[in-house]
Order: structure tokens, then sequence, then C-alpha cells
């Protein structure tokens, strides 16, 4: 190329037409111009090829702030540009995601891959508040030193993506679904509605040989809780607890070798479980923490003189006799029936004027659901 260009600037020095030699070479009149004063200025190193690229950068971050960047990503594996961005604005270093991305893909901290398209059947949904809606779920990834395999039973709020719970079970039966949910409403109330899979904790309309109604259900009818079911086969439907159970994965479980007891296993994830809701931020919440959007825990109270409690089957007294009190949601005039699981039917008896209060009581005739 440089060849190409010297042979052009000495047919002009010998006097050709600067249009007949922009025709030989197939280049514009300026561009001749150029060749000819380069050379004149530097010689033939002046026809070599130069860089395009700005002398000077003045949105280009500092070193110092390039260097905090590494730091951060090499400390925390699992954050991504949007964590590193929100982490570099608490440290007073303002940057773009952009930036950031392009930084740890210049330092090989990152693999770039492709953009994938979001898909436009994928619709996007929440509750307006809190307690309206909990997803819940069970995951099966911990192991104990002795090589025991435990479940965990996860829930989370629908708006704020406040995890309410998060317990370690050996078995994941309806009892321990069960008292796992009711602890939780103990402690944050009781939700309007409650979605899940069809898992058989959960519902038992498909049961053999013929559908039944199971704990799970009979708890959420008890209570006025709206109780719904995803598609089979459709675990988007559930896409913020799933989304827990991989945050939980990746940050306790993939990192924790396996625990020496339940115990210690409950410890962990309890400590993981607050720092979820007070100290990661999430996108979805606009780099927001769950605990500033969660329920705040009711007080105890028996409105109206009626004390709810757990009085289900002969084999579930364990069960009721940790479940009591209960926090309840009050109405004007009307107990909150948290968990009244009784043989017996229970009526509304209204306003007592010998007793000054108002309330339940069991009637004689016929029995509850069993």
């Amino acid at each position: 190329m440089v060849e190409q260009r010297y042979q052009a600037v000495l047919q002009v020095l010998d006097g050709i037409p600067v249009t007949e030699v922009a025709e030989r070479f197939g280049v514009a009149r300026q561009t001749v111009h150029r060749w000819v004063a380069r050379y004149r200025d530097s010689g033939i190193e002046g026809l070599a090829d130069r860089s395009h690229a700005p002398k000077s950068h003045p949105w280009r971050i500092s070193a110092k702030v390039e260097a905090v960047i590494c730091d951060l990503r090499g400390s925390h594996r699992r954050w991504g540009p949007r964590r590193l961005v929100f982490e570099l604005g608490k440290r007073g270093h303002p940057v773009s995601r952009s930036t950031v991305y392009r930084v740890l893909v210049r330092h090989q901290l990152l693999q770039p891959v492709p953009r994938r398209r979001r898909r436009d059947q994928y619709r996007r949904w929440e509750r307006s508040a809190a307690m309206e809606l909990w997803q819940m779920d069970v995951t099966a990834s911990l192991f104990l030193a002795d090589g025991r395999e435990c479940k965990i039973i996860t829930g989370i709020d629908g708006h704020s993506r406040f995890c309410v719970i998060a317990t370690v079970v050996l078995r994941a039966t309806d009892r321990a679904v069960c008292l796992a949910f009711v602890t939780a409403m103990q402690e944050y109330g009781i939700p309007a509605e409650v979605l899940s899979d069809n898992g058989k904790q959960f519902t038992g309309r498909f049961g053999r040989p013929r559908p039944a109604e199971v704990l799970f259900e009979r708890i959420c009818r008890e209570n006025g809780i709206t109780q719904r079911l995803t598609k089979p086969r459709s675990p988007t439907t559930t896409g913020k607890i799933e989304r827990l159970h991989q945050t939980l994965q990746q940050q306790l479980l993939n990192v924790h070798g396996p625990f020496a007891s339940i115990e210690d296993a409950q410890a962990a994830v309890d400590t993981w479980r607050k720092q979820y809701n007070t100290d990661r931020p999430h996108q979805s919440l606009a780099m927001g923490f769950p605990a500033a959007g969660s329920p705040v825990p009711p007080q105890t109270s028996w409105a109206c003189g009626y004390r709810p409690s757990l009085r289900g089957r002969p084999s579930l007294r364990s069960l009721s006799a940790s479940l009591t009190p209960m926090p309840a949601r009050c109405c004007p005039g009307r107990p909150s029936t948290v968990c009244r699981l009784a043989r017996r039917r229970w009526s509304w008896t209204g306003w007592c004027r010998r007793r000054g209060t108002c309330g339940w009581q069991a009637s004689r005739s016929g029995s509850g659901p069993r």
C-alpha cells in the first residue's frame, strides 16, 4: 500500500495531472493531494497507515475506577455489570452498565455472549402491593455430612420479593409444608393469594383414584386464601420463586460443603435469607431491597375474644401444639380464622350482651368437612 502511494506521489511530482493519477489508482483527487502533502512533511514514512482513533477520550473512566471494577469483580465472581454499577454508585463512582461491561471484557473477567432477544410472549406481572400474593415451592439441593438429602421449603412475596419462607426439612411432606406455611403467617400475616405448582403437597386434584382435598388446600379454604396453581410444565409462571432458588444455589449451596446437621443447615439458610432480604439489591426493584417493601409483622391479637388455632386430624396433634398463638388479620366485628381445621361446624354467634363480646360457637348438629 505504501508503494502504490509512493508511485502516485512520484507521478504527480513529475508533472502528471492529479486527476489522471487519481483515475489510474482508483482514488479521489483529495486523497492524492493528501498523499503529496504527507510526503512533503514526513517523507516516505508519512505514507504509512495511521490510526483513526481519537487522540483524547474525554469520557473515558480513570485508571483508578477501572481498578476498583476489577477488584470488585475478582472478589465477587457472581456480580454482573448491573450489580457492579450499584456498588460503584455507593462508593461515589457513577458509571454506566455498558462501561462496566466493556471493562470486564477488556480485562477478560467476563466472557462476552450474544445478546438474547426478549420473547414477546413472556408477559411480566406482579401484584400492586405486598401480602397480595405469595409464591411457594420446594427445592432439593442441600446435603448433610451423612449423605442425606434435605428439602428446602421456600416462599416469596410477589410484590416486594421478600423471602417469607426458607425452611430446611428432611422430607417435604404435607405436614412439613403446612407447618412452614403457618409459621410464616404467624410472623407476617395472612396473604390474599398463594401461587404454587401442582405438587402433591399443595393440591390433590391429580390424586388417584380420585381427586381429594389436601391439608394445604384446606388451610387456604378455611382462612379465605385464594389458591392459584400453575399449568402443568409451566415453571415460568412461578418465575420469582425459581429465581430465588437460583440465587440460593449459587450464593450458598454451591459454595458450602455438606452440613453437619439439619440445625446447622437451617442456621446457614436463615443467615442467607436475612442477607437476601436486607443486603442484596434486586434489579426488578430498581436495585432496591425487599425489606423496604416487606409487610410489617402484625401484632399478635385475638379479635372479638376468639383465639384461632390449628385443630386438624388426630395425627396432627404435634402440629397444632406448635402453631399457637397466631397473629390475627382483624376485620371489624369478625375474628380472623387462622388455620381453623376443626371437625365441628362453627357458626357465628354475633354480639353477646351478657359477655360483652362476640365470637364463634360450635354447633351440635352435623360435623365439619373431614
